[in-house]
């Protein structure tokens, strides 16, 4: 995933800025921590690296030199001799962070704790600190995709709406000043099954491409299959669709995707998943410089939006010169060369799109 990579950065950048930061490796060796800091050029003197996953040694070290940032790498490799349980356990992860996170308000000293979970969260450890700590950060991603996405779940300080983007390679983790050109950058236009969404993703706008696909008709029970949206809210579209719009789609095997890995939780994202559905279901294709964006209600009404001028500003800069819009978001200001098609209900979207 990149998790040391990202600390290790971190780590670098406040050491630059004059701050000394220990760095406690609980998975690697020291001379694999040092590789990787050569590799990402993040040596620097007030970087100490150490050997150490006993808490109480931690704190101790912490005590006595006081550095500005303790980097503990991962929280399921802390063990406390004192206690029976294996290291990774619930009783030890919890024991060993509340003991480190002690010193580390007596202290001064900022403690940043690294762990992993499974796609529920529900491993012992991370899931059973975040009423201890004060910002929970989430690092996601596919294995096989280079880009990262790193939310805020949890700022007793801040905001939980910034979302950073990040591509690794080589180097490290770099930042991407432009996701929305980057996910839509091997996109196929003139192809049924795809809808472009203005989506908001934390503090900005992001423009996504939405896949689908129908298969069939299905032999028993269809399928419902979905990268990046909710299966229930694939299977609420469907019956949208059928019932409102008069298409019989729903006896399909239905496939959906977010291209690029993101996941789009936003009601918003709704008109471009019908669109695309509605698509592929007809054969038509959408016009490519069109960008969809509205909530659907099972009455077939398309709802408001929050935010709408910055979607419409991200689609513009980008090159697109339509926008279908919920009838009901008023009085937005019109780019140049921008088209704005408002729309009260999906029938209404689908004749816009695809007639």
């Amino acid at each position: 995933m990149g998790k040391s990579t990202l600390m290790l950065q971190v780590a670098a950048g406040l050491c630059a800025s004059g701050h000394t930061v220990v760095y406690a490796a609980g998975e690697e060796s020291l001379s694999q921590v040092r590789d990787r800091a050569e590799r990402l050029g993040a040596l620097h003197p007030r970087l100490l690296a150490v050997a150490e996953t006993d808490p109480e040694r931690l704190a101790a070290m912490c005590e006595r030199s006081r550095p500005a940032v303790l980097m503990v790498d991962s929280v399921q490799s802390l063990r406390d001799p004192d206690l029976t349980f294996p290291p990774g356990s619930l009783v030890q992860v919890r024991e060993g962070a509340i003991r480190i996170q002690r010193s580390g308000r007596t202290t001064g000293v900022a403690v940043v704790l690294a762990g992993h979970i499974n796609k529920e969260g529900a491993l012992a450890g991370p899931k059973a600190l975040e009423h201890l700590v004060d910002a929970v950060l989430t690092f996601e991603g596919e294995r096989w995709s280079s880009y990262r996405l790193l939310r805020a779940g949890k700022n007793r300080f801040g905001s939980t709406q910034e979302l950073g983007v990040f591509r690794m390679d080589e180097r490290g983790l770099e930042e991407v000043t432009n996701p929305s050109q980057v996910l839509l950058a091997e996109r196929t236009a003139g192809v049924p099954g795809s809808a472009v969404v203005a989506a908001i993703e934390g503090t900005r706008p992001l423009l996504c491409e939405v896949q689908a696909l129908l298969s069939g008709p299905a032999y028993g029970t269809p399928r419902r299959t979905a990268a990046g949206v909710d299966t229930a809210r694939l299977a609420l579209i469907l019956a949208v669709l059928e019932r409102r719009c008069g298409l019989r789609c729903g006896a399909f095997d239905a496939y959906v995707k977010v291209a690029g890995g993101v996941r789009l939780d936003e009601p918003a994202a709704d008109l471009g998943l019908a669109l695309a559905l509605a698509s592929v279901f007809r054969d038509r294709s959408i016009d490519p410089g069109t960008v969809v964006v509205g909530e659907v209600g099972l009455s077939g009404e398309v709802r408001g939006i929050h935010r709408a001028p910055e979607r419409i500003r991200e689609a513009a800069r980008l090159g697109f010169t339509r926008c279908l819009l919920p009838k009901a978001v008023g009085g937005v200001a019109t780019p140049p060369g921008m088209e704005i098609v408002p729309v009260a209900s999906v029938a209404q979207a689908l004749a816009a799109a695809i007639g």
